[in-house]
């Protein structure tokens, strides 16, 4: 991977001293370690997404905001609200403040740092938020770029509070040891994570516009495919249906019902004593992965016999996801590769058994394409969180070859899509690497085993 900056050298400070922490080790002889009471003021709001007679129009930074950006700008979309003036006063967004996730469904999205950029007279911090307000002795950057350490963040981690889901008390925020340089250099400790971070965002951003790009590749690989066929000279007829078009002269059109048997899944994840141990499926199994595989680390649970006769997954059958947060994240499907006894279709899910006329790898293939699944989108109910019922996944229309090419086009495309498969794994990696070193960038220079203050005289 070609990396276009240049990495910093590892230079160390002259002399250090033991912080007195252990997992922050030796910190430079002149930086202090303090609680985050000693150096930030915090607040944290209860003004809540309700409009209320008798209060002022403002704008709410929320937990979504927070979790999601690590700086908060005035151009955001933020929420619309009412708070009154004393809340106004008190939660009013300044610049150099930060702001942290205080609770939250999973302990480790706990303490998330975000960096207010500028001072924003009508927008007020919102629920499920501590902000802290640095004194003199903190800059509000660097207050950020320490929050989002490791070592820092394992603190509110392991004070956060809670079952199903997690909260930070006061104390627990207050508490946290931050080490401290002197104002100087926070400030170019600042300067250098910043000069770095635009070019690591710039070389991501290439990488996920990349990514798109190879994605929008393979779906017309598919779409081409599965709606034409392999021969570029076949006759054409018209399909019946406006967003298939032509197909194949000796093709059908059919209903998915004709195709597949649909079975429905009510088998949730808990464990009951009168009941078979298995492993289930979920919809975070078919979502993520195209292909359905015994090594998969499946959830435990327990279904009875007829559920584990009903819904035992086979080899050739296609999961689709049935419910979803989104609406265009229904109709998504997987192909099992293989029959494993004690693997079943769980919930949020809908098992396809190919009949005599289809075959399971082609079936996947036509679900994924644009032609199919956004009959789906187009058939999904909802506001909030969208479903699909059993007659929407059974009306779906889709293109169907003979047996012998329905088993060429699934080859063709298993061979088409692998190498454009490999190049988005590969961008993905890149990724990630680049930001596994950047939070490890981060957390050497804020904790003093870098000394980057030459450096940052050039940034």
């Amino acid at each position: 991977m070609t990396i276009n900056f240049k990495l910093p050298e590892l230079v160390q400070y002259p002399a250090c001293k033991p912080s007195g922490v252990e997992w922050l080790g030796d910190v430079p002889e002149n930086w202090e370690v303090r609680r985050l009471r000693t150096v930030a003021e915090m607040r944290v709001s209860n003004v809540d997404k309700y409009t209320k007679e008798g209060e002022f129009p403002v704008r709410l930074c929320n937990y979504v905001d927070v979790y999601k950006n690590d700086r908060i700008s005035q151009a955001m979309p933020f929420m619309s609200a009412t708070a009154s003036q004393d809340e106004i006063e008190r939660f009013r967004l300044k610049q150099g403040d930060v702001l942290i996730t205080k609770d939250s469904e999973a302990w480790d999205d706990i303490g998330v740092p975000a960096l207010v950029n500028e001072s924003v007279d009508d927008l007020i911090c919102g629920y499920h938020l501590a902000l802290l307000r640095p004194s003199r002795e903190i800059l509000g950057p660097y207050l950020a770029r320490a929050l989002q350490t490791k070592g820092v963040a394992h603190q509110f981690h392991v004070r956060a509070n809670g079952v199903t889901r997690y909260g930070l008390t006061h104390e627990g925020i207050q508490s946290a040891r931050i080490p401290i340089p002197p104002i100087a250099e926070q400030s170019a400790i600042v300067r250098y994570l910043d000069h770095v971070d635009r070019r690591i965002r710039r070389y991501v951003t290439a990488k996920r516009r990349l990514i798109e790009l190879l994605e929008e590749e393979r779906q017309a690989v598919v779409n081409q495919a599965v709606s034409r066929g392999l021969d570029p000279d076949v006759k054409l007829k018209p399909s019946g249906v406006e967003w298939l078009g032509d197909v194949p002269e000796h093709w059908d059109v059919r209903r998915l019902r004709t195709v597949a048997e649909m079975r429905i899944s009510n088998v949730d994840k808990h464990t009951r004593d009168d009941e078979i141990p298995v492993r289930i499926c979920n919809y975070v199994d078919a979502y993520k992965n195209d292909h359905i595989t015994p090594d998969l680390p499946f959830m435990n649970a327990t279904a009875t016999s007829d559920e584990i006769d009903r819904l035992q997954l086979e080899r050739g059958d296609v999961l689709i996801t049935k419910d979803s947060e989104a609406w265009d994240d229904i109709g998504v499907p997987a192909l099992v590769t293989e029959s494993v006894d004690d693997l079943i279709c769980g919930y949020h899910l809908a098992l396809l058994r190919p009949r005599k006329n289809i075959i399971g790898d082609y079936l996947a293939r036509a679900l994924q394409s644009d032609s199919v699944s956004c009959q789906f989108q187009v058939a999904a109910n909802g506001v909030t969180r969208y479903g699909l019922t059993n007659n929407g996944i059974q009306s779906v229309r889709l293109p169907l070859p003979p047996l012998a090419e329905q088993t060429a086009i699934a080859a063709y495309l298993d061979i088409a899509t692998a190498e454009i498969g490999a190049a988005i794994t590969r961008a993905q990696r890149q990724i990630e690497l680049l930001e596994e070193y950047r939070s490890r960038l981060i957390a050497d220079v804020v904790t003093g085993k870098i000394d980057v203050r030459e450096a940052a005289i050039d940034c």
